[in-house]
């Protein structure tokens, strides 16, 4: 097998549901210096296929892992991807270069989900996942300290703001990878 190089970094943005991951990453791919791709991961699990089942009481599909790891490989070993999901575990240590957990007050965080139509029962799970750190846990035990970063995502400027701070970044990174980086 031919050995790439990585001209791009790959970034996980992830957060409990109504956090703000999809905007940081929309936002993200217009300011980057680098051209990034973003992958809703939950909008590439249902038009490829990807899962097991559907789950009809909490409205989400069960994901095959496996499929979805085998289905990624190829663009995180090229680079130049925002992997956009609730959980950021599945994916292994060699794909991933920043992963910026994006956090919420839980009150501001109902409302959001409470707008989305949530069911009450899924704005509960949500909230109680916030405020135990969860997802922002997850990130901690599964990834180097230096690459996991945590930001406050509850207004328009912290939106603009953390995605200025990641540009930079990423200029950083590609400052240190300047012919970019062999996997």
């Amino acid at each position: 097998m031919a050995s790439t190089t990585k001209v791009s970094p790959v970034i996980v943005i992830t957060g409990t549901p109504g956090t703000g991951k999809s905007t940081h990453a929309e936002l993200l791919v217009q300011e980057s210096p680098v051209r990034l791709r973003h992958i809703n991961v939950s909008e590439f699990v249902k038009e490829r296929g990807l899962y097991e089942n559907f789950d009809a009481e909490w409205d989400s599909y069960i994901v095959d892992e496996d499929k979805l790891i085998d289905e990624l490989e190829p663009s995180a070993t090229a680079g130049g991807i925002i992997l956009d999901w609730h959980a950021c575990e599945p994916w292994p240590e060699r794909w991933v270069d920043l992963v910026v957990v994006l956090r919420c007050d839980h009150t501001k965080l109902w409302e959001r989900l409470e707008e989305r139509k949530y069911p009450n029962k899924k704005i509960v799970e949500n909230n109680e996942a916030e405020i135990m750190e969860v997802i922002a846990q997850e990130a901690r035990d599964s990834y180097a300290p230096e690459i996991v970063v945590e930001l406050k995502s509850e207004c328009t400027e912290d939106l603009e703001s953390n995605v200025a701070r990641i540009v930079e970044w990423i200029r950083a990174w590609k400052k240190d990878h300047p012919e970019g980086e062999r996997p």
